[in-house]
């Protein structure tokens, strides 16, 4: 009971949670960045600089989603997700966009391999720690569909 007690004071209280999609490498203290984190008052460089650190193993310019936890003492702390799995199909697929017509229109075909390299990068997200590769993979092939893609044996 005591170290519940000692939690809930340890506990500072939440200002925003704030979620933006920034390029991998890419943060810098100018829009959109710098106007959300500035409304709060959190310091700039440190996120960008930490974000831009945490992101270097990924290729510029992959949209990365992050949550950003701003507490009232002007202090913060974030979460950096991978990519959306509409991202990974459009790169997969090497396309720019969905179909307009999910499920009349086929724009282009993906393998299975595609859809299990992907569900293993996304079962490392926060999460989907808990689902097994094989759900993950379901989602992804649902996706897959309403965007217009078949999803095939082999290529």
């Amino acid at each position: 009971m005591a170290t519940v007690l000692k939690d809930v004071v340890a506990r500072r209280p939440v200002a925003a949670t704030l979620r933006l999609t920034v390029p991998a490498g890419g943060a810098r203290p100018a829009p959109p960045v710098g106007p959300v984190l500035g409304q709060y008052r959190l310091n700039l460089m440190a996120f960008c600089k930490d974000f831009n650190a945490r992101t270097q193993k990924y290729k510029p310019d992959t949209p990365m989603a992050v949550t950003i936890t701003a507490y009232k003492d002007n202090t913060f702390e974030f979460i950096v997700k991978s990519p959306s799995v509409t991202w990974f199909l459009k790169k997969a697929a090497g396309i720019e966009s969905g179909s307009g017509r999910a499920g009349h229109v086929s724009v282009s075909t993906i393998s299975l391999r595609h859809v299990y390299e992907i569900a293993k990068i996304k079962q490392a997200d926060p999460t989907s720690k808990h689902l097994s590769i094989e759900a993950i993979s379901k989602s992804i092939i649902g996706t897959a569909n309403s965007m217009g893609l078949q999803v095939v044996k082999d290529l």
